[in-house]
C-alpha cells in the first residue's frame, strides 16, 4: 500500500521505535479516550499497540502510521489490510491530537483514508470503539459507520464494532 496515498494533506508515515515519546505527547493529551477504554497509555502500551496483531494478520498487514503537518504528529491510525476478511480494512486504532481536534481534520483524514481503500480494492472499513464514549461514537457516525450490533468485551471495555461500506 502506499501510505502517501492516504492524504493529500498530510504527510503519512509508519510510527518508529524513536517516534514513541511524540505519540505519548499526543495520547496523554486525550484523557477522555483512557476513560473508556483503560489503562492511561504508557510508553510501553504504545510499543506493545504497535506490534499488536489480530488472529491471522501479520506485520505485512498491520500500518502504525502518524499523519503529519510540517514536522507535528497531529494524528495516529492503526490500520490492519485484509481483517477480519480480505475486502476489509480495520481500523484498530484512531486519534488525533487535542489541539486539532475540532477542526474538521479527522474527519478529512478518515474520508481520504476510506476513499484510498476503495480505489485499493477494499469494499468496507471496520472499527470498534468503547461503549459509553459518546465522543468517539459521534465522530465515526459523522463519517458514515454504523453499527453492526456487535459488541464484545475486551480486557477492560465493551467494544461496540462499527462499519463504512465503501
Amino acid at each position: 500500500m502506499n501510505l502517501q496515498s492516504l492524504s493529500t494533506k498530510y504527510l503519512v508515515k509508519r510510527i518508529e521505535d524513536a517516534d514513541i515519546s511524540d505519540v505519548f505527547a499526543l495520547c496523554e493529551g486525550n484523557p477522555l479516550y483512557y476513560q473508556y477504554c483503560p489503562p492511561f497509555v504508557t510508553p510501553e502500551s504504545i510499543k506493545s499497540d504497535m506490534l499488536a496483531l489480530p488472529p491471522g494478520k501479520t506485520m505485512e498487514d498491520k500500518y502504525y502510521l502518524g499523519f503529519y503537518l510540517d514536522d507535528q504528529l497531529i494524528a495516529i491510525m492503526d490500520l490492519i489490510d485484509g481483517y477480519p476478511n480480505a475486502e476489509t480494512a480495520f481500523i484498530g486504532f484512531f486519534m488525533m491530537d487535542q489541539r486539532w481536534q475540532g477542526k474538521h481534520i479527522g474527519t478529512e483524514i478518515i474520508t481520504e483514508a476510506c476513499s484510498c481503500l476503495k480505489e485499493a480494492g477494499f469494499s468496507e472499513v471496520r472499527l470498534g470503539y468503547a461503549k459509553g464514549n459518546f465522543q468517539s461514537e459521534a465522530f465515526w457516525f459523522k463519517n458514515c459507520f454504523e453499527k453492526t450490533g456487535v459488541e464484545k468485551q475486551a480486557d477492560n471495555y465493551v467494544s461496540v464494532h462499527m462499519l463504512r461500506r465503501l
